[in-house]
């Protein structure tokens, strides 16, 4: 076991934004709580938690390889809609002291699983612009009438299409 150090250094930081995996046109992960490991003069890599990957299309492999930084890495291949990515995941499931934070989280190899950042706005628009006190004051508190005076009419908005 090594440890990182000025020679070969790692880094773990939280992802400041949003990641995703896809595969075969289909995202399989997606994570508000990725982690960005950056190993020496090696392309950063990103580290998802299993609870925000699509493990129902993995399939565990016999493949295993060892680095003496971070310990033994596990793989998996993918099957989505008649696609393969043989062994395309791995895993640090035991990994050695200094890389815990990377324990049973997942890697994609970038030839196989495109990983890209994406904007929260993008993956749900309007959760961003929703002022949730002003919905709540609107709804029913129990007595049949709303907590607040009903919003204005849209029926004569000019904006509304034809018929609806």
């Amino acid at each position: 076991m090594k440890i990182p150090g000025p020679d070969h250094p790692i880094t773990i930081t939280p992802a400041k934004t949003r990641w995703r995996a896809m595969f075969a046109g289909h995202v399989i992960a997606d994570s508000g709580d990725a982690l960005v490991l950056q190993e020496a003069d090696y392309k950063p890599v990103v580290y998802f938690p299993r609870e925000d990957v699509s493990m129902e299309y993995f399939s565990r492999t016999d493949r295993s390889t060892h680095c003496p930084y971070k310990g033994d890495a596990a793989y998996y291949t993918i099957l989505m809609d008649g696609n393969f990515g043989d062994n395309a995941v791995w895993t640090y499931e035991e990994p050695f002291p200094a890389m815990e934070q990377i324990r049973e989280r997942l890697a994609f190899y970038p030839d196989k699983v495109e990983v890209y950042e994406i904007a929260d706005e993008v993956v749900e628009p309007r959760a961003l612009h929703t002022d949730i006190d002003s919905v709540v004051q609107h709804t029913d508190s129990g007595s049949g009438a709303s907590q607040k005076e009903h919003w204005p009419t849209n029926l004569d908005d000019p904006h509304r299409p034809e018929g609806v």
